[in-house]
């Protein structure tokens, strides 16, 4: 069975849901769109997070040293072996794959320590400072060398987790594994990893905790939140990134006290969840826009119907179903929507599901149709035949006509494939145990998976 968007745990039939869990589940296939933020290492209250930001500090500026010291050859080479760590999986690519910085931009970068006094006496408190210095150094490229400064603490950090939920581990070699103790790069060590089965890489697994979607530290949030507002003299045209950049390296005092305000706020520096459920009125406002809405595709009714349904679905069912992805497929020239879910076999019936019907993953179909035909179960049913396990859900305005729903049961007799529907009137009370929150949205469901088998044969 082919999975939508394969995890790493989901590739090994381990059964884990996000929340659950202090790291990462890592995508076979792409980046996880979030970065480490060193400063969350720096705030942490663990001690050992505290000493890893003063050993990826301590790194770092020792490429200073190096240049300082008459090494810059050296400094620049390692800064570039540096700027990359595909083995994490975090950042923006499509592929999990990226590029090192180039000689040009590492040499800007080793500059730094030279043209700049306190940087040159002190070095530098907080990596992210370099995004103020020079251009091109993007929130990814941050996180990518803290990360590979840190790989040594990320492949103990692995392979304990991978012991911890039986997350098979092979014997491989990583590269550029910097060692804090003689403060150089060691070209290739032989651990024992999980690697991608399709790429047969290393995969390093990395804590929720040091995640953000964007730095504490940005160029951004230094020239719109401090920049504009305390440097620049009023009616004074805002200059360009480039001049700000200038500026800046020529007047790092300035930097240095807006990196001191960073750090007296930093009570409201947080981890991002990687996923953030809507509040209950969101919920209720989408469900009152999915009532209002017609049957069928006038005024682009069916488009409004599948997105409205994708943003509640993913907050209604979380954490028991992992959002994976949503997709659209041709069907005999019919444009279909389809939601794909975890299956996380967080309750019973979940865990039934995967069992019985070989379900890792679950498919929504969205019809914004007022009566489902025989067309629209067997489109839904050829789908469950050779992507998907054999349990799939229809999203559907109105109840199912009895012989339709036999239908359904029919298919379970002869196939043994289960296909349940959800109606507006079953959106309606998944959002209000939502509101309630003394049961969950997912029980809904439930009750729909057994009033079906009770009304197959037994």
């Amino acid at each position: 069975m082919a999975l939508i968007r394969p995890r790493l745990t989901d590739f090994h039939g381990i059964i884990l849901g996000q929340e659950e869990i202090d790291f990462t589940i890592p995508f076979l296939d792409e980046d996880i769109p979030f970065c480490v933020d060193p400063f969350l290492l720096w705030k942490s209250p663990s001690q050992q997070d505290n000493a890893l930001h003063v050993a990826l500090m301590n790194s770092f500026n020792h490429i200073g040293f190096l240049s300082n010291s008459g090494n810059s050859d050296e400094a620049i080479r390692r800064l570039i072996l540096a700027s990359e760590c595909s083995e994490v999986g975090m950042g923006f690519s499509p592929k999990r794959e990226g590029v090192r910085i180039g000689k040009e931009l590492a040499s800007k970068i080793v500059s730094l320590f030279t043209i700049i006094p306190q940087v040159k006496n002190s070095g530098f408190t907080h990596l992210e400072e370099i995004q103020l210095l020079v251009d091109q150094i993007s929130k990814d490229r941050i996180s990518d060398l803290a990360c590979t400064f840190l790989k040594s603490f990320l492949i103990d950090y692995t392979i304990e987790q991978c012991h911890k939920y039986g997350i098979p581990i092979t014997n491989i070699e990583i590269k550029d594994v910097y060692d804090q103790r003689k403060n150089s790069f060691i070209d290739s060590e032989k651990v024992t990893l999980p690697v991608n089965p399709v790429t047969s890489r290393p995969i390093l697994l990395v804590p929720k905790r040091w995640l953000r979607r964007a730095p504490w530290i940005t160029c951004e949030d230094y020239t719109k939140g401090y920049f504009l507002e305390k440097v620049l003299k009023e009616n004074e045209e805002c200059p360009s990134k480039g001049e700000i950049l200038l500026f800046n390296r020529d007047n790092y005092g300035i930097v240095h006290a807006y990196v001191r305000e960073k750090e007296r706020t930093q009570a409201d520096c947080h981890n991002d969840p990687l996923f953030l459920p809507i509040p209950v009125s969101s919920a209720k406002r989408k469900l009152a826009d999915i009532k209002k809405l017609p049957s069928g595709k006038d005024d682009n009714a069916d488009r409004k119907y599948e997105d409205l349904i994708c943003q509640l679905m993913a907050s209604l069912l979380y954490p028991d179903l992992d959002f994976a992805a949503e997709q659209s497929r041709t069907d005999s020239g019919v444009l279909i929507r389809d939601l794909i879910f975890y299956n996380n076999c967080s309750v019973d019936f979940l865990d039934d599901i995967h069992r019985s019907y070989d379900s890792r993953q679950i498919v929504m179909e969205l019809k914004n149709v007022k009566t489902i035909d025989r067309t629209h179960i067997n489109q839904l049913n050829r789908y469950l035949s050779y992507e998907f396990g054999r349990f799939g859900i229809l999203v559907i305005r109105n109840a199912l006509p009895k012989a339709m729903f036999q239908n359904t049961v029919d298919l379970w007799s002869g196939q043994r494939r289960c296909i349940i529907t959800l109606t507006d009137e079953d959106i309606e009370l998944m959002v209000v145990v939502f509101e309630s929150k003394q049961r969950k949205p997912i029980e809904v469901i439930k009750k729909k998976f057994v009033e079906f088998t009770r009304a197959c044969p037994a």
